[in-house]
């Protein structure tokens, strides 16, 4: 039912009595399966009066590999893409800003919050900062897609080289209530540099994504490890403090 599509993320399955009885299995073959399919992440059980067992949503795949935006991501995925622009503003670069984007402390930027949606459900938090020198009248451009697509359009700018650092933190109360998740749940937070091709930094963004809905793939090639281990003189490189990959 769930693969035919009779049954969508997010739609609570009957109670066990009324499963077993319309699949014509007893109860106990009943709770094998849900166990399974439930460690499977096909369903997910939540406990208590308003609980129940429910199609759980197809996890988005980030691929720290390619560059390519968000939206795209969720196209190829089969997912119907959204955003929720939050706020867009021109503002001072703080000090880590202004470091990251090789700016003077107090540069104008451009600074977007946005929310991504897969399905019309919350997936990331966003925060974007560009150099308003780079990009002006971006503020005047529709900010709900995707922003390299935006700045490749408009101002033939496209990302090159990229450097991603990946860790897990917990959801503050506002950043539960954006996403629609409990305080304290786990989040994958990306902190991105985006570069052109002559090494000019133009984006510094902070992405919060949902741990229960995205799951994270590197792709690593043997002569890019032989290149990286001879120019650090056979020293130990940790993978997780600089991806040097995509968005």
């Amino acid at each position: 039912m769930i693969s035919a599509g009779a049954l969508r993320p997010g739609d609570k399955l009957g109670t066990e009595r009324e499963l077993a009885a319309s699949l014509s299995v007893s109860r106990s073959t009943l709770r094998q399966v849900l166990a399974v399919l439930a460690q499977a992440g096909v369903v997910r059980r939540v406990p208590g009066r308003a609980g129940g067992t429910f199609v759980a949503h197809s996890k988005v795949d980030r691929d720290l590999s390619v560059i390519v935006g968000l939206p795209e991501y969720l196209r190829r995925q089969g997912f119907v893409a959204g955003t929720q622009v939050l706020s867009a503003t021109m503002t001072g670069a703080d000090d880590l800003t202004a470091v990251h984007l090789d700016l003077p402390a107090g540069s104008l930027v451009v600074d977007i919050v946005r929310i991504r949606l897969a399905d019309g459900v919350p997936i990331s938090l966003e925060r974007a900062r560009l150099p308003v020198e780079i990009f002006p009248g971006l503020l005047e451009l529709p900010l709900g897609g995707s922003i390299y697509d935006l700045l490749d359009t408009h101002y033939g700018i496209k990302p090159e080289d990229v450097v991603e650092h990946l860790e897990v933190v917990e959801a503050s109360p506002d950043e539960a209530v954006l996403l629609g998740i409990a305080a304290r749940a786990p989040l994958l937070a990306i902190t991105r540099k985006s570069m052109t091709a002559d090494g000019v930094p133009f984006e510094f963004s902070n992405d919060l994504f949902r741990a229960d809905r995205t799951c994270v793939t590197f792709r690593t090639k043997a002569e890019r490890a032989e290149i990286v281990g001879k120019a650090t003189g056979d020293r130990q490189v940790d993978p997780l403090r600089t991806v040097r990959s995509a968005t």
